[in-house]
């Protein structure tokens, strides 16, 4: 079973790594690709939402008490505070970027993109994984 540290690292990794798709996602559809940026946007989907069901299928096996400390308990509350409601957003942004409902897509973008950057910068900057 993995340690809290270990469980903190790979969940940096992977939000690091699902925010340079979506940055490539980003950069597609500034390019004029909105099709390279709606494959993009698929893999962000598919490995963001893996990576979720993943995370909370480990934490059922894990005692979270025992596993992190006080300070890392805090602070994946805080980082939770951002990635849920953007877990939440995702699928939403998904269909409607598939049915190409731009107003609506665009909409939840800018909400999801503030909730992404709040959960970029909890989950890579004030984890401990130490």
């Amino acid at each position: 079973m993995p340690t809290g540290p270990e469980i903190i690292l790979t969940l940096k990794v992977l939000v690091a790594a699902v925010t340079v798709i979506l940055a490539a996602s980003l950069a597609a559809l500034a390019a004029g690709r909105p099709r390279l940026h709606g494959r993009l946007n698929t893999v962000f989907f598919v490995l963001t939402m893996s990576t979720v069901v993943g995370f909370e299928a480990l934490l059922q096996f894990v005692d979270v008490k025992s596993a992190f400390d006080p300070a890392a308990r805090e602070a994946l509350r805080v980082h939770l505070w951002f990635a849920v409601p953007s877990a939440v957003l995702l699928p939403a942004m998904f269909v409607t970027g598939v049915r190409r409902r731009k107003r609506l897509h665009l909409g939840l973008a800018a909400v999801f993109a503030l909730l992404w950057a709040g959960t970029f910068v909890t989950g890579v900057f004030f984890l401990p994984h130490s």
